[in-house]
């Protein structure tokens, strides 16, 4: 029976991802015990970690420069990670989601911040490109994708000032001029591996100019000197992410993703626009090529179109429990087929109800 999985995380991942992580879950490598067995300080396990940070950085082309942390606690965290360890006295932080509004909930028990543009008014339909960046904050923050209203920065800041970015749901997806941030995390539950995991890559000459007595997990610095292994680590979700960025290394790297990404949406949001049963509420500028909201104009509809898509074996489909309606999360591994197969729903409905 196929399944189409719309889930905005955990998400569908790619189907020789799941087989051999399950494989492996038996019989790892013919050692004979299981993956979840073996010792994270193993030589097994210092070729996982070492070949997956190897991975995170020629994809996106990064150099020595930067460190590569594999974390837990998700991107929730990091919240409080980000400015504990950069924070001297202000920070300046863009509010264009649920999530981006978290992280600067937390970021206030570090410091100043300032808060460059909130879209929480006009329930964050759209992202400005017109915002100035002060020059005495020690850092920028920003979330180029979010997931819950189904928005995406598009262009990023050129700035001095060092730029801190929560890319968790769609780190992976598309080709970017990955040096221009200082600090990038992203939860692993979405694009690249199973729930528990935290990607943080790091500039480390941005840790150097902060100076204050950190708690020993909370502080990236102690992280690095212990190798990423300050304690047991998700070997797991490591394991996977290693094998879907293998999976990305085969299909040919960022760009042929950028191009399959983008397509996709397009298609979804072309019938959304046509359809006279939907719409969609985001600025056409700002829209998300990882998640699609959008709505029914009749409200009265909702259980017969619910009733219909979940009978055709689509899953994941509901809104955010905060904004009703509904998202398809349309991440690096859902194939091209799920999201024809859901256009061809909607047509259905429409030639139904209108």
């Amino acid at each position: 029976m196929k399944i189409h999985n719309f889930n905005a995380g955990p998400s569908v991942l790619p189907k020789i991802v799941i087989k051999k992580s399950a494989k492996s879950v038996i019989d790892f490598n013919g050692t004979g015990i299981s993956l979840l067995e073996i010792s994270h300080r193993s030589l097994d396990f210092m070729k996982i970690i070492e070949r997956t940070t190897s991975l995170v950085k020629q994809i996106m082309n990064l150099n020595d420069d930067y460190t590569v942390l594999f974390l837990q606690g998700g991107a929730t965290l990091q919240f409080t990670m980000v400015p504990y360890n950069l924070m001297n006295k202000r920070a300046a932080y863009l509010d264009t989601g649920i999530w981006a509004n978290n992280a600067i909930k937390e970021a206030k028990n570090f410091g100043e911040v300032k808060v460059l543009f909130s879209g929480k008014k006009n329930n964050y339909v759209y992202i400005p490109e017109n915002y100035q960046i002060p020059s005495k904050v020690d850092y920028f923050h920003c979330t180029s994708n979010n997931t819950i209203v189904g928005t995406q920065m598009k262009l990023f800041p050129e700035t001095s000032i060092p730029i801190v970015c929560d890319m968790s749901s769609d780190i992976f997806s598309r080709k970017l001029n990955f040096h221009k941030f200082s600090l990038i995390y992203a939860s692993a539950q979405k694009n690249v591996s199973s729930s528990g995991m935290t990607i943080v890559i790091i500039k480390k000459e941005i840790l150097d100019k902060i100076k204050k007595n950190i708690p020993s997990y909370l502080n990236y610095r102690i992280h690095i000197k212990n190798d990423g292994i300050l304690n047991t680590p998700n070997v797991f979700s490591i394991y996977t992410s290693m094998l879907t960025l293998e999976w990305i290394e085969r299909k040919g790297g960022l760009s042929i993703l950028e191009e399959e990404n983008e397509y996709k949406a397009q298609l979804l949001y072309n019938e959304i626009d046509k359809n006279n049963l939907f719409e969609n509420r985001i600025d056409k500028n700002n829209r998300s090529n990882m998640n699609v909201s959008f709505f029914l104009k009749n409200d009265n509809l909702e259980k017969k179109f619910n009733k219909m898509w979940k009978r055709e074996n689509v899953v994941g489909l509901d809104g955010h429990r905060l904004l009703g309606g509904y998202r398809a999360s349309i991440y690096n591994a859902l194939p091209i087929e799920s999201v024809l197969f859901l256009i061809e729903i909607m047509k259905e409905f429409e030639r139904k109800f209108t």
